[in-house]
C-alpha cells in the first residue's frame, strides 16, 4: 500500500529519514561492487530506452555485416583487375562492374552495381529520449518532430525576410539592392519519398502538399533569394544537367550569317555533325539531301522536333551529315545535334524547357547482348519435358 501511495505523490512531501530510505530502495537498482571494490549504482533505464538499444544494436550489427562483405567484394574485384586494393576507389568497383557484368537494360536501377552500405541501406533515427525517458525535442509528442520542425524553419525564414523587406523600405532603399526572388526554373521540390527519406519519417499525402504550399509561399517571397541555401537543400533538379552544358558562341560565314557546328552527335553506331545557320529560310539538308527524301515520316518528324518545339521552322538553316547506324538512329543523332546547336540562338527559359523536354539529353540505349544458354537477349529456348 504505502509503495502505491509514494509512487503517486512523488518525493513533493517531507516524509521521514525511514521512508526516504524505503522509497530509495523501492525505486532504484541496488548497487553493486566492482573488481577493484568501488560501489556503482545502477540507473533505472525507462522501457522506451531499452528498446531503443535493442534496435539500435541490431541495425548496428547489420551495418557491420554489410561492411564487411563489400570490403570482401571490392578486394576481390582488385583481384581480377589486377589493381592495388588500397587504391581501389568507388569509381575503379563501377568500371569493374560495368567490364565484368555488362548489361544492356536502360534503366540505372537495373544494372548490377555494388555500392557502400552506407547510400543504400535505410537511415535510423537517433534517440529521441534520454535514459529517463524524457524527449530531447520540443516537438516529439507530434508524432513527427523533423517535419514540424521543416515547417517552423519555413516561417522562421519567411519572418526573416519580411523583417529584411520591412528594413529596406523604412530606409527608402529598393528591393533590387537587398536581393530578388529565386529562380525555380528547372528544378522542383523533393518527391514524398525523399523527403521522407531526409527526415527519416514517414508523412500522409496532406502533410506533403503543406511542405509544398509553404515552400511555395517562401520562394514567392520578393526577397527570397537569401534563403536560396535552405531552398536548394529541399529541392531536386529536373533533368541532371550535362557536364561540358557551355553554349558555344556562334560565329560568321562569308555572308554575315551566324552558325554553329556541333560534332561527336552520336545515336547506337550512328556519328555525324550538325550546322544550323541564322537566320535562315527553314532549309534541312541530310546529306545533301532534302528532308524530304529523308527516311519515313516518323524520322523526319524525329529531325523537325527541336526546331517546332522552339518554334525555328523558319529562321534557320540545317545542314547535317551523318553516317553508320540505320534511318532510325541517324534520325537521332540528327535531332540531338540540332537541339544542342539551337541553344545558342534561344534564350535561357528556352534551354530550360527543351532540358525539361529531353531534348538536351544523349540516349545511350544500345542493343541488349545475347546471354549464353538462351536464344537471344531475353529469349529462352523451348523447354520440352521429353
Amino acid at each position: 500500500m504505502f509503495p502505491t501511495l509514494l509512487r503517486g505523490i512523488g518525493i513533493r512531501y517531507r516524509l521521514p529519514e525511514y521512508s526516504c530510505v524505503f522509497a530509495a530502495r523501492y525505486f532504484c537498482t541496488p548497487p553493486y561492487k566492482t573488481e577493484d571494490g568501488s560501489v556503482v549504482q545502477k540507473v533505472k533505464i525507462s522501457k522506451a530506452m531499452k528498446a531503443y538499444l535493442e534496435r539500435a544494436k541490431e541495425y548496428e550489427s547489420s551495418m557491420d555485416q554489410a561492411r564487411t562483405e563489400y570490403q570482401l567484394g571490392k578486394r576481390h574485384l582488385a583481384n581480377m583487375m589486377g589493381a592495388d586494393v588500397e587504391s581501389f576507389t568507388q569509381q575503379d568497383i563501377d568500371q569493374a562492374i560495368q567490364y565484368l557484368f555488362p548489361s544492356g537494360l536502360y534503366d540505372p536501377a537495373a544494372r548490377p552495381s555494388m555500392k557502400p552500405p552506407e547510400e543504400f541501406m535505410p537511415k535510423k533515427k537517433g534517440a529521441e529520449f534520454d535514459e529517463t525517458g524524457r524527449p530531447f525535442h520540443s516537438l516529439f509528442y507530434t508524432g513527427r518532430p523533423n517535419f514540424f520542425q521543416l515547417l517552423y524553419d519555413v516561417v522562421e525564414n519567411i519572418n526573416k525576410l519580411n523583417a529584411l523587406e520591412d528594413s529596406a523600405r523604412i530606409k527608402g532603399k529598393s528591393l533590387d539592392s537587398v536581393g530578388k526572388k529565386f529562380d525555380t526554373t528547372g528544378s522542383e521540390w523533393l518527391p514524398k519519398e525523399l523527403l521522407e527519406k531526409k527526415i527519416v519519417e514517414t508523412i500522409t499525402d496532406i502533410e506533403y502538399d503543406n511542405f509544398v504550399n509553404a515552400m511555395n509561399r517562401l520562394v514567392n517571397h520578393p526577397l527570397s533569394e537569401c534563403a536560396k541555401e535552405f531552398l536548394k537543400e529541399y529541392s531536386k533538379p529536373l533533368i541532371s544537367k550535362l557536364e561540358n552544358d557551355s553554349i558555344p558562341t556562334p560565329q560568321h560565314d562569308s555572308d554575315g550569317r551566324q552558325f554553329v557546328t556541333i560534332y561527336e552527335c552520336l545515336r547506337k553506331t550512328a556519328r555525324g555533325d550538325v550546322t544550323v545557320k541564322f537566320p535562315g529560310t527553314g532549309i534541312v539538308l541530310v546529306n545533301g539531301k532534302d528532308l524530304r527524301s529523308v527516311g519515313n515520316t516518323q524520322q523526319r518528324e524525329q529531325i523537325l522536333f527541336p526546331l517546332l518545339f522552339t518554334n525555328m521552322v523558319d529562321k534557320v538553316d540545317v545542314l547535317a551529315n551523318v553516317s553508320g547506324g540505320g534511318p532510325s538512329s541517324q534520325a537521332g543523332a540528327v535531332r540531338w545535334g540540332i537541339a544542342m546547336a539551337l541553344r545558342s540562338f534561344t534564350d535561357t527559359e528556352q534551354i530550360a524547357r527543351m532540358r525539361i523536354a529531353g531534348l538536351l539529353s544523349r540516349d545511350y540505349r544500345r542493343r541488349e547482348r545475347k546471354k549464353p544458354g538462351q536464344a537471344g537477349a531475353r529469349r529462352k529456348y523451348t523447354w520440352k519435358k521429353r
